[in-house]
């Protein structure tokens, strides 16, 4: 493990282990932790030899979103930083999540406000702790959504009730969050990081150009016609159709076998 200040860094099993490091303050986002955290996923999603990616919070929680007190600070210093922060660093941050050609796991091992749980929502799996909570704090600062949230958070649980969430700034504890579909699964706090490198080791073994395919797919399905969609799925399955991966594996089922992972 590497040390980089304020985030962690953690290989194992093809698994690249992202951890926030201010547990002091709830892990928030100050400017630091924004650009290391988005230089980090860039480097893990072009780095071959990660093939899943884990992101979590060290401390009792996830992550609180944006550091108000520097946030205010700067404002107050006339910093006009805070205002493109958006734009520089969380939508940046997100796209990073949701584009990168890998599996992305987020271990909620806590409470995760603001733009920290639109970092949850941009992930492709979401594995909560019992003691993890979601809250839409941006009403309550008067502010918008950001980091995605928008875009992701009624994708997860319908207009409705992203709406609630948002303009009430209701929080969400974990077994709430299972029921309406915001989390896949709920562990005890002590089993999170077990079960998320568990998952992650998992689909590190798996066909990683696949499931670049299928988070490819999912996102232009989200915002196209059926047509468009049919169109998008014969592209990619075509171009899948040339991997190593995509032979073994139809070698290995008509041979009644485990497939080898050839990555390419």
């Amino acid at each position: 493990m590497t040390t980089e200040d304020v985030l962690l860094r953690a290989d194992t099993d093809g698994v690249r282990t992202l951890t926030l490091n201010r547990p002091k303050a709830y892990n928030s986002m100050t400017v630091e932790l924004k650009e290391r955290l988005l230089a980090a996923l860039r480097e893990a999603a072009a780095d071959t030899s990660v093939r899943a990616i884990v992101l979590t919070g060290a401390g009792k929680a996830f992550c609180a979103g944006q550091d108000l007190k520097e946030h205010v600070g700067l404002l107050q210093a006339g910093d006009e930083a805070p205002l493109r922060t958006v734009a520089d660093h969380y939508n940046p941050i997100v796209r990073a999540i949701v584009e990168a050609p890998k599996p992305v796991i987020a271990a909620v091992n806590g409470p995760a406000a603001g733009a920290g749980a639109a970092f949850a929502y941009a992930a492709d799996l979401r594995i909560a702790a019992s003691s993890a909570t979601f809250l839409m704090a941006f009403a309550g600062v008067g502010l918008g959504p950001d980091s995605g949230a928008s875009w992701t958070l009624q994708r997860l649980v319908g207009y409705g009730r992203a709406a609630e969430l948002m303009l009430l700034g209701r929080p969400v504890d974990a077994t709430e969050a299972l029921r309406i579909g915001l989390i896949a699964e709920v562990v005890a706090d002590e089993d999170l990081t077990a079960k998320a490198h568990e998952v992650a080791a998992q689909l590190a073994a798996g066909p990683t150009a696949a499931y670049a395919g299928i988070k490819r797919t999912l996102s232009l399905a989200a915002e196209s016609t059926l047509a468009e969609a049919l169109a998008a799925e014969d592209a990619i399955q075509t171009a899948l159709g040339g991997t190593a991966d995509h032979r073994e594996a139809v070698e290995a089922f008509v041979g009644k076998r485990k497939p080898r992972r050839l990555r390419g």
